[in-house]
């Protein structure tokens, strides 16, 4: 099947709109991913870097408060450190606004998606109110410059990244030989390695060994993180002697060049190419898409050296990606931004909204329909299979927000014999076009539309 603009920009894209055009062909969808990052620019999100309260920032008043237990100065060190807290609350729900604005105001939404694709694959949980607000950061640091470039430029910066050494327990993890090991008496952690080859690169079943995790363990030790410092690499942690990972060895003397140079290699390795063609298939087409689409994405980055705009390209010309029917389901987030969109909804609409409306409308409907903002069940992220999102408590949830939520976003409401058209392009299932317009109310009719499962499949 040939490209179709439609379809296009609901599978691949975020919805779509009264407002914004369709593309005329597959390079209009790949040019939103290597031009300009407009909605970055439009819409600011801090990098981990800058963001505020920083980790060191949270660490110092928690120390503070603690020296002045049984002092005067308590009272007003413990209100500093629930300010932190509450300001932490408050950049997460910024982060949230503008995730939403960016994808409602996108032209396509591709960049968008690959965005949440890569975050999502690169997972990183924060538990506590007082880290989640740098979850954001860290994907606009390590993650989003590097969707349209090369997957080992973003696998340097996401395996080394502080949230990623933090979550995945590395900072704890010294080499049981090393100067701090022997000293200290504490051991090596497995979990960063671990994700690394089963989740990251190769893929579960790709032949590694436990071996293989143990040796790149100890090849990361050295490489930690500290409210001070940062990111940097001890030597004094680092387990001495080579370390052999997939059969290749590496240098005796452990730094972050060798580091990098392990990240690298897997990156290049086959069995990545076929893992993230898989996963790229998978997420954005069909739950079990034709092999030949895998084998053309995977031929795509072995070609380039892992360059991920060629894979992008091989997949969106591939005639799989369109021949395909309509199975994949639209995640929560993309649900309801899929309703704005199609409402005609835009970032400015939705901006004047207080911290009330917001949580309404737009934050506690995720956790209803079974993706609660940012907060996964694991390092593997989001299940990403049909079944796994049309289940009835969580199907509830978004029958909820398809009848009650449109009506406090718009008054009055759009006809919905016009938003079906928006929100389905101008092969919309008769069924749905006829439920539209014979529904007694707009509020019934838009919801009738949002409910259906042709809105919620892509």
């Amino acid at each position: 099947m040939s490209f179709d603009p439609y379809v296009a920009v609901i599978r691949f894209g975020m919805g779509l709109s009264p407002h914004r055009a369709t593309p005329a062909r597959a390079e209009d969808l790949l040019a939103e991913v290597s031009g300009p990052d407009a909605m970055a620019a439009a819409h600011v999100l801090p990098p981990y870097a800058e963001a505020e309260p920083s980790l060191r920032t949270q660490a110092a008043a928690n120390s503070a408060r603690h020296r002045a237990k049984g002092t005067d100065a308590f009272d007003e060190l413990d209100r500093r450190v629930n300010d932190l807290r509450k300001e932490a609350l408050a950049q997460q729900e910024r982060n949230l606004r503008a995730t939403y604005s960016r994808a409602i105001d996108s032209t396509y939404g591709f960049r968008e998606r690959l965005t949440a694709f890569w975050a999502d694959h690169f997972t990183v949980i924060m538990p506590g109110g007082n880290r989640r607000h740098l979850v954001s950061p860290y994907i606009e640091e390590a993650i989003r410059p590097h969707v349209g470039g090369r997957f080992a430029d973003m696998l340097r910066a996401v395996e080394t990244h502080p949230m990623m050494l933090i979550y995945l327990q590395q900072v704890p993890s010294v080499g049981p030989n090393s100067q701090s090991g022997q000293r200290s008496n504490r051991g090596l952690n497995e979990n960063l390695a671990r994700e690394m080859l089963e989740l990251h690169t190769l893929g579960v079943g790709s032949g590694y060994t436990q071996t293989d995790v143990r040796e790149l363990a100890e090849l990361l030790t050295g490489l930690t993180f500290s409210n001070s410092e940062g990111r940097f690499f001890d030597p004094k942690r680092a387990e001495p002697g080579a370390e052999t990972v997939l059969g290749v060895t590496y240098s005796e003397e452990p730094d972050l060049d060798v580091i990098h140079a392990v990240l690298d290699d897997l990156a290049r390795h086959p069995k990545t190419a076929q893992h993230l063609a898989t996963k790229l298939a998978q997420h954005f087409v069909a739950d079990d898409p034709a092999p030949e689409l895998i084998a053309a994405i995977a031929s795509a980055y072995t070609e380039t050296d892992g360059d991920l705009m060629a894979c992008y390209a091989a997949m969106l010309s591939h005639p799989a990606a369109f021949a395909q029917p309509a199975q994949k389901i639209r995640q929560p987030f993309d649900f309801i931004v899929g309703g704005l969109r199609a409402l005609g909804l835009q970032s400015a609409d939705i901006a004047s909204f207080d911290t009330k409306e917001y949580r309404r409308y737009l934050f506690n409907p995720l956790r209803l329909m079974g993706q609660s903002w940012q907060r996964p069940t694991g390092p593997d992220g989001w299940a990403d299979r049909a079944e796994d999102w049309i289940i009835p408590q969580t199907m509830a949830g978004r029958i909820s927000w398809a009848m009650g939520v449109p009506r406090h976003l718009l008054d009055p409401l759009p006809d919905p014999r016009e938003v079906v058209h928006w929100a389905l392009g101008p092969n919309a299932a008769p069924e749905v076009i006829f439920a539209a317009g014979s529904a007694e109310t707009p509020r019934e009719g838009i919801g009738v539309i949002f409910a259906s499962a042709a809105f919620n499949r892509r």
